[in-house]
């Protein structure tokens, strides 16, 4: 990297970290957490557990957020007085130390852009992440398969909790469905936009041609909604229906109708859930399921709407993301047309640099 280069460099990261401080209002958090800090030295603030709950889960956010700019505007700041000083002393050493240290500084800035990215009203819930397959049978239900798989893996690397409230297997291979709770601070920001279809073409292990497949999988991703976000569900727009819990796992499996399917009539949305041996908390949970994917339905038709789109269906020309094993290896996402040749590495949930593409991409359409 030469001083041209370098210098450039600054001026974007500088004009990025602008950026980032107008979103994240330091000031305004600040002011917040002095708020929160004079509430929480009043007795009868704990009085109301769940309310100082919520307001401690605010409270670490905010600062962690706030620690993790300073520490960013800090670097920018001390890179562009290292560099003035260093040219103005001709100190070579010194120049070199910088132009190595670039691209550090630049995925520091690039992670506090993603963290401002992560300020939807949402984003900091965990996540409800459904997937079904296309049509294809067998071919689709191991692709959906191998999602499950993916997105299991990423939420290991990353630290997140799983479970699992759904799982309906193959008959040969695959799954037919599957849903899993993703548990962590920012899990649905992340994986909101893993939502659309998503393509797969290799050499199917089972044609005994060995020839060339095309697969969908749909992902859909909800938030786990909190208690205070109001979304009502009568009686008479759902039907209840259990049956016997299928899949790994639990010893009542196979034995007692403890799962629990919900249809909700007006949307046609459908969830299920088979996690618990009880079907009283099976319901509990699948209705807590249903009010997520409403709302999430409600934000999709929301955007919809702006855009002008209409609803996918899981097939050709709807696909968000391509991942092709065969004739060559590349994964392109239509919405950061960005493509990846670490194949095998995303499929083993190496996926953040690809969201994070995408988070990017779309916020400056």
């Amino acid at each position: 990297m030469d001083d041209y280069e370098y210098t450039e460099l600054l001026k974007n990261i500088t004009t990025k970290m602008q950026n980032i401080t107008d979103v994240v209002e330091p000031q305004k958090i600040d002011s917040r957490l002095r708020e929160i800090e004079e509430q929480e030295s009043d007795p009868q603030f704990w009085n109301d557990a769940t309310r100082a709950a919520k307001i401690q889960k605010e409270k670490t956010q905010l600062s962690r957020k706030l620690e993790k700019y300073n520490i960013a505007k800090s670097a920018v700041e001390d890179a562009k007085e290292l560099y003035e000083m260093a040219k103005e002393e001709s100190d070579e050493e010194s120049l070199q130390a910088l132009y190595d240290d670039a691209p550090q500084l630049g995925e520091q800035i690039r992670a506090m852009e993603i963290e401002v990215l992560l300020s939807g009203e949402s984003d900091a819930n965990n996540a409800i992440l459904s997937i079904h397959p296309g049509a294809g049978g067998t071919e689709s239900q191991d692709w959906a398969a191998m999602l499950l798989r993916m997105y299991k893996r990423w939420a290991e690397r990353d630290d997140f909790k799983v479970e699992v409230l759904d799982y309906q297997a193959g008959e040969e291979a695959g799954i037919k469905d599957a849903t899993i709770l993703i548990k962590g601070e920012n899990a649905y920001g992340y994986l909101k936009v893993e939502n659309g279809i998503h393509r797969l073409v290799r050499i199917s292990p089972f044609d005994s041609n060995a020839k060339r497949h095309t697969s969908f999988s749909s992902v859909m991703v909800s938030p786990e909604i909190n208690d205070d976000i109001d979304i009502v569900i009568e009686d008479r727009d759902i039907r209840i229906d259990t049956y016997r819990a299928s899949g790994a796992g639990g010893q009542h499996v196979n034995k007692t109708e403890s799962a629990i399917r919900i249809t909700h009539t007006p949307t046609g949305v459908v969830v299920q859930c088979q996690n618990d041996r009880s079907q009283h908390k099976n319901k509990a949970t699948a209705l807590k399921m249903l009010k997520s994917r409403l709302y999430e339905l409600e934000l999709e038709e929301q955007k919809a709407k702006e855009a002008g789109i209409a609803k996918s269906e899981i097939g050709w020309g709807h696909q968000i993301r391509s991942y092709v094993m065969q004739p060559y290896q590349q994964v392109k996402d239509t919405r950061s047309n960005e493509a990846y040749s670490n194949v095998s590495a995303i499929l083993d949930g190496d996926i953040d640099k690809m969201i994070e593409d995408v988070l990017i991409a779309t916020n400056r359409s």
